[in-house]
């Protein structure tokens, strides 16, 4: 069995660079970080790295091994986390992944229902959208959006809940002329210059992206950011218009405002996924309940599909 500590060693040095600046980081002498990286090669039978001028270079091989490291070390980092809760007393816990504007939104009710009931449980909140594979551990709650164009979003190992459709908005300055209108088309902000709050290009981003399309253009843009705030601080200084779901709108600057998109309208849904745990199905059910409970709160935009 390949050694977990040599691979975080690879890793490591991959990521710095070299073998001195990776014993930096890792608090170790560059002897024991060469020891371990030829032990190691030893073991795997695999040439890891190359001469390069005064350096080296790590081989194909070695940045494969690393890339297919990763999930491994990641679940092991996990089970030691488990390992300590454990043996500090932690063990009730539970582990939620959603996107930010909804962490914003509907995090603190849920968080507050979870300690109503259980008022030692420790909750774990991390954002898929920056992390695709969960965040310090498995998420027993997993709530992400989809297109209702798009196929539905079921995750392995887990049971799907739709919750909610929410519809998009135009956010613009107060004294823009579009202000002037109840609603905006799409295809009036053909010639907008726009702020992009979704760089990766996730769900909601190409859910706008569609609706662009649809309207048969593509959007200019002058800035692009993976923060719906950052993109609304853009937009308040008068740099261009961005596109947010209703989720997304509380606490927006004073000198802002916003309008329905039609001609196509925008919408998504959110969905929440449970997986099931032998011992945590009571804190996945109080999750899942609080998240019911304040998407009924939100007006729906259209039917939800169950």
């Amino acid at each position: 069995m390949l050694d977990p500590h040599r691979l975080t060693i690879l890793r490591a040095v991959i990521a710095a660079g070299s073998v001195h600046a990776a014993a930096r980081n890792l608090h170790l002498a560059p002897a024991t970080v060469s020891q371990h990286l030829r032990a190691l090669a030893r073991q795997t039978g695999l040439v890891l790295f190359e001469k390069n001028g005064r350096g080296i270079e790590p081989t194909p091989a070695a940045r494969h091994l690393c890339e297919a490291s990763t999930e491994v070390l990641t679940s092991l980092e996990r089970l030691e986390r488990t390992v300590e809760d454990l043996r500090q007393g932690r063990a009730e816990q539970i582990a939620i992944a959603c996107f930010a504007s909804l962490a914003q939104a509907w995090m603190p009710e849920v968080v507050i229902a979870l300690r109503a009931q259980s008022p030692d449980v420790v909750v774990e909140i991390s954002i898929n959208e920056l992390h695709p594979t969960g965040g310090r551990r498995v998420p027993d709650v997993d709530v992400r959006n989809e297109s209702l164009d798009g196929p539905l979003i079921h995750l392995e190992g887990y049971q799907r809940h739709a919750l909610h459709e929410e519809d998009f908005c135009v956010v613009l300055p107060v004294g823009h002329p579009l202000a002037a209108h109840p609603t905006v088309t799409m295809a009036q902000l053909r010639d907008e210059p726009w702020i992009d709050h979704d760089i990766h290009d996730g769900p909601t981003g190409r859910i706008i992206t569609r609706a662009c399309h649809a309207a048969g253009f593509t959007p200019h843009h002058v800035a692009r950011l993976d923060d719906h705030h950052a993109a609304t601080s853009l937009a308040a200084a008068g740099l261009g218009i961005t596109v947010l779901p209703r989720i997304a709108l509380t606490g927006l600057p004073e000198n802002l405002t916003t309008r329905p998109l039609v001609d196509p309208t925008v919408h998504r849904r959110i969905v929440a996924h449970t997986r099931t745990h032998p011992t945590r199905s009571r804190l996945i059910h109080t999750t899942l309940t609080a998240l019911r409970e304040a998407a009924q709160r939100m007006r729906p935009s259209t039917p939800v599909e169950h």
